[in-house]
């Protein structure tokens, strides 16, 4: 489909902060329609993600927050493969906002795999009389929801941005992995309160 409008373009490079190219090829995939194309974006974004998650993290920034109120805050290192992309302003913003998410939602992990063994069997314990009354077979997919659902608040790349909640942190990554053409990830964060 050759009749997308630059306009249309446009508008999802501003929303995503994808290439105009991928954009332009995910409105022409999902026909015009711009939220499918998000969806489109989305996945091709996971995707590249993946392909480059091997790759050395050689380089990167430390960006800090603070809050107004001087009482909250938060630093987060953010890394890539070159210094190249560690000096471009966009990705130094990415690093702002996602110190200033951590300020605002005090998240405690980085990924689902950094929760202690010995917490998630605490939650575990917890869920198990919520079974009661399901059929067995459904008990491991049960369990899994719910303890997905109870650690979702704490695990920051699954949290939803605070300044666009309909993208998780994890999908600002992945859209900076597919933008910059490098495997970024955040690897440390520390938050500091005085309350």
């Amino acid at each position: 489909m050759s009749d997308i409008k630059t306009e249309d373009v446009k508008a999802l490079r501003i929303e995503t902060g994808v290439s105009i190219m991928q954009c332009k090829k995910a409105l022409e995939e999902a026909e015009g329609d711009a939220e499918k194309a998000k969806v489109i974006l989305q996945r091709k974004s996971k995707e590249a993600a993946a392909k480059k998650s091997e790759r050395e993290l050689a380089a990167g920034v430390v960006q800090a927050y603070i809050h107004n109120t001087n009482t909250v805050g938060a630093i987060v290192e953010l890394s890539c493969e070159t210094d190249f992309v560690a000096n471009n302003e966009e990705f130094k913003q990415l690093a702002y906002d996602i110190a200033m998410h951590i300020t605002a939602e005090n998240p405690q992990y980085i990924k689902k795999e950094e929760i202690p063994a010995e917490e998630r069997t605490q939650v575990e314990e917890a869920i198990k009389p919520e079974l009661e009354g399901t059929p067995t077979e459904k008990h491991e997919q049960i369990m899994q929801g719910k303890l997905d659902a109870h650690f979702k608040g704490s695990v920051l790349m699954e949290q939803p941005f605070v300044k666009n909640p309909d993208q998780t942190i994890g999908n600002l990554v992945e859209a900076a992995v597919q933008k910059f053409g490098e495997n970024i990830d955040v690897t440390r964060f520390t938050r500091f309160s005085i309350k």
